[in-house]
């Protein structure tokens, strides 16, 4: 949730741990539905081996875990009755270590999350706390639109925060010897909001991964952020919208948000223009993308501020262009998705009355690891290196995309199109 860093086309559902992230969040139309893949899910690779290995050394694994809390003070109640009834989940390692075959593309994952039901829904929410939301934008700089976004996103405003036991999951994957050092933090940390806040083993559900309440929180983050906002004398997460709100706020302010400041917005480049400033790593100040003929989305010039903007083409140049401000590196240390921060902007922006995008992510064919692999290798094989072909596409291959569109004469974007393994001699 903190981490900072790259986003990949492909989303690892290694890395997810929210339900935002997740094959089991909620679906973007309803307030009830999960969504699923279920075709994606028959393509996933068998892990009958590993789930039965981590089955087998869970009960060790148990005895250390109480080893372990007792080194990090918690009570003989909890360790007793507690960690040492903890309950092995398969799901949650076949979860862990299971990637999707095929790429997301942005149109899909917008398309789903930046919904008309969650305008509205996010919009009539504004309404009814406002008085809160105006609160937290005075003591926190966060705007409301903000706030409801990442709420909206998260758990579709809090109407599906999770079934799957926390402190079941933790454990599982605290046994599991990939992750386990930090999910054997994770645990420690959720045993001792339990102790301190006194939850029950009912109320303590969330994503697979251990990511908890309206907002999502993993108990690191719940134990350093999250605040009894309502005075009821413990922060919960999960049935006080007050103290959820409140805590989110905190943690964004915590990341760095900048008040007074907006996310980014929706760009249009000039039709010449040259590729040259692309991603996270390229940014320029606002006057000097004006300076390239960079405008706004409704074709007005860029507002004249002392802000440092990044380029992103979620879609490549066909799709919509965003220039990316610091607090969009903010909202990348929540998730470090860029289709992610992309979609809260732009949700907050459509809850604060904004206009839909100008552009519409197109339709573009999603990708398989192995694809992506023969792309790598193709590139690496033609000078443009690119590191170890991994199917994962990162900053290393966009970059070397953008060298052989350039050596082709085609537009720079680094975009993985059609064309491009056309060009490669790959055939999709």
């Amino acid at each position: 949730m903190k981490i900072k860093g790259l986003t990949y086309l492909f989303a690892s559902i290694a890395t997810c741990v929210s339900l935002s992230a997740c094959s089991s969040a909620p679906s973007a139309n309803s307030n009830t539905n999960v969504t699923t893949n279920t075709t994606e899910t028959n393509q996933l690779p068998d892990i009958s081996a590993s789930v039965q290995l981590n089955e087998e050394a869970f009960p060790m694994c148990l005895a250390r875990l109480q080893t372990r809390a007792r080194a990090e003070g918690l009570s003989e109640a909890t360790i007793n009755s507690t960690i040492a009834n903890l309950q092995f989940v398969p799901r949650v390692i076949e979860l862990d270590q299971q990637q999707p075959e095929f790429s997301q593309t942005f149109d899909n994952y917008f398309s789903k999350r930046a919904t008309e039901w969650r305008v509205n829904e996010g919009r009539r929410l504004l309404q009814k706390h406002r008085e809160l939301l105006d609160k937290l934008a005075q003591e926190y700089g966060v705007p409301p639109q903000y706030i409801l976004s990442f709420w909206g996103l998260e758990t579709n405003y809090g109407s599906y925060k999770g079934k799957m036991s926390v402190l079941n999951s933790l454990a599982t994957l605290a046994c599991e010897p990939r992750r386990s050092n930090y999910f054997t933090i994770e645990l420690m940390q959720a045993l001792k909001l339990k102790e301190k806040y006194q939850f029950d083993d009912d109320t303590m559900v969330g994503s697979w991964a251990g990511a908890m309440g309206h907002t999502q929180f993993m108990p690191s983050a719940y134990a350093k952020y999250a605040v009894d906002a309502d005075g009821d004398g413990k922060a919960d997460l999960w049935n006080s919208t007050t103290d959820a709100l409140t805590s989110a706020a905190n943690f964004l302010q915590h990341l760095g948000w900048q008040r007074n400041q907006r996310w980014g917005r929706e760009v249009l480049l000039p039709k010449d223009y040259n590729y040259n400033y692309l991603g996270a790593k390229q940014p320029l100040p606002l006057s000097q993308w004006a300076a390239l003929n960079v405008t706004q989305a409704n074709g007005q010039p860029l507002p004249m501020v002392d802000i440092q903007a990044a380029l992103y083409l979620p879609a490549g140049h066909t799709g919509p262009a965003f220039l990316g401000y610091e607090n969009f590196n903010v909202i990348m240390r929540w998730n470090r998705s860029e289709f992610y921060a992309i979609t809260v902007g732009h949700l907050a922006d459509r809850i604060n009355g904004g206009p839909a995008l100008t552009v519409n992510p197109p339709e573009q064919p999603r990708l398989s690891r192995e694809q992506v692999k023969q792309l790598q290798a193709k590139l690496n094989e033609m000078g443009f290196d690119v590191g170890k072909p991994d199917g994962v596409l990162g900053r290393n291959s966009t970059a070397g995309i953008q060298a052989f569109q350039r050596s082709k004469n085609m537009i720079a974007d680094g975009f993985p199109s059609p064309e491009v393994f056309t060009a490669l001699g790959i055939t999709l």
